[in-house]
């Protein structure tokens, strides 16, 4: 069922697309920098590659722990109001990160990222069920590929643009620190660490330009109730608990699990690529590689989704080429290696446009709750790479069995969850 009443014209749902195409290019822009954000930590702050990891391991368990309140915010606020309120908590997040990261205050820099984290959880409760409800659940996986492509190429201008303006030079700076007596160097981190200042001063003007944008725009409130319910007749009306939707829980895992191998393959991607001893000036760009394979992965998906294969086939399928590109990357080295890390962009991208919709299908009134859940899974980015971080601290020198050993058992479920999972508690639907 269409969220958007049968009298709203054409324009219409197309501006609300476009707007919310807006929203999902500001959270790929944010969540595709810490990537070389990592590496920017790590010299700046002079932290170890541990210690640099805990950039994801922060921005992402911010999604857990407030998803939740994010949804009773929400409540209170509707979708709209709440997607402005988002940018305004985004943009105090990154003025603070700016400020602490010129200070070289790391503490104050991550508490920043998680309040960056914290608006992104609060802009990803809304936004996420909002453009599955606009129009058919059925077809939501189309609708989020749009979402998705633009999200992507705002990924994969983040890290060219942080590389190019602050990062540039970085493998020079870092050799040089090194050798530096402890004035020079102190000297050389500050000026370093200063430059990140007007680039997260630029990022909250837009942020704050775009909440009030969005305030007054024509995006309509819609209710979810009403746009995502199974029909009385199919037995959803003795639905009384959250619970009662195996489908959901089961997918809240398979996203945990997505977004932990997304993240491995976006933003670790410059890890490993440096473990083959590849250089900083190069691997600080390998996030956008990962990013424009997604980008294409999405074309594609858009081109087939669902005129040729469903979003729940093309989830499977997905899950295979995963599996695939993984261990092609254990069995080959060097610049072979880190492509096939790359190419698991491919294999990651329709996972999301699908496994949302499918996990939030049929919850009614509970879609607010299902859908904040579901955000919470967004902590897998935080878990998951930083015990890649871990263990491959504990053998470096087998860190693609590492790698592997974490990404093929996550591919595994998704695989289950495309073939049975989504189906859960939902035979009465046909």
């Amino acid at each position: 069922m269409s969220a958007v009443p049968a009298s709203s014209p054409r324009t219409g749902m197309a501006s609300s697309i476009a707007i919310v195409g807006g929203l999902f290019f500001i959270l790929g822009f944010f969540t595709w920098l810490n990537g070389p954000l990592i590496t920017f930590v790590q010299l700046a702050f002079q932290v170890s590659e541990i210690a640099a990891f805990l950039v994801l391991m922060v921005f992402y368990l911010s999604y857990f722990f407030l998803a939740i309140p994010a949804s009773w915010v929400l409540r209170r606020t509707g979708m709209k109001r709440g997607l402005a309120l988002s940018l305004v908590v985004m943009a105090l997040g990154a003025a603070a990160f700016g400020q602490f990261a010129t200070w070289r205050i790391f503490p104050g820099a991550l508490a920043s990222l998680f309040v960056l984290g914290g608006g992104m959880a609060l802009l990803q409760t809304s936004v996420n069920p909002y453009i599955s409800i606009l129009g058919p659940i059925e077809t939501a996986a189309r609708r989020i590929a749009l979402m998705g492509i633009c999200n992507k190429i705002a990924g994969i201008l983040a890290p060219l643009l942080l590389g190019s303006l602050v990062l540039h030079g970085v493998g020079d700076l870092a050799a040089e620190v090194a050798s530096a007596d402890p004035a020079t160097r102190e000297a050389l981190l500050s000026g370093f660490a200063g430059g990140i200042r007007g680039f997260y001063l630029v990022m909250f003007v837009i942020l704050l330009v775009a909440a009030v944008a969005v305030w007054f725009s024509p995006l309509p409130e819609l209710q979810a109730e009403q746009a995502n319910a199974v029909p009385a007749e199919a037995g959803a009306a003795v639905r009384t608990s959250i619970f009662q939707f195996p489908h959901l829980w089961l997918g809240v895992i398979c996203l945990f699990l997505y977004v932990g191998v997304e993240v491995m393959a976006g933003d670790a991607i410059g890890t490993y690529g440096h473990a083959f001893g590849l250089p900083l000036d190069q691997t600080k760009f390998f996030t956008s590689f990962t990013l424009f394979a997604m980008l294409i992965g999405y074309l594609v998906g858009l081109a087939l989704i669902p005129r040729v294969i469903s979003q729940e086939r093309y989830l499977a399928v997905s899950a295979v080429l995963g599996v695939l590109f993984t261990l092609g990357a254990f069995f080959s080295h060097g610049y072979v290696s880190v492509g096939f890390v790359a190419a698991l962009g491919f294999a990651n991208a329709m996972m999301w446009p699908a496994i949302f919709p499918l996990a939030i299908r049929g919850l009614g009134r509970f879609t607010q709750t299902g859908s904040a859940l579901l955000v919470m899974g967004i902590a897998g980015g935080a878990i998951i790479p930083q015990l890649f971080a871990l263990l491959k601290h504990q053998a470096p020198e087998h860190f693609q069995l590492v790698f592997a050993a974490l990404m093929v058992p996550c591919y595994l479920y998704i695989l289950y969850f495309a073939l049975a999972g989504q189906r859960a508690g939902r035979a009465h639907e046909g």
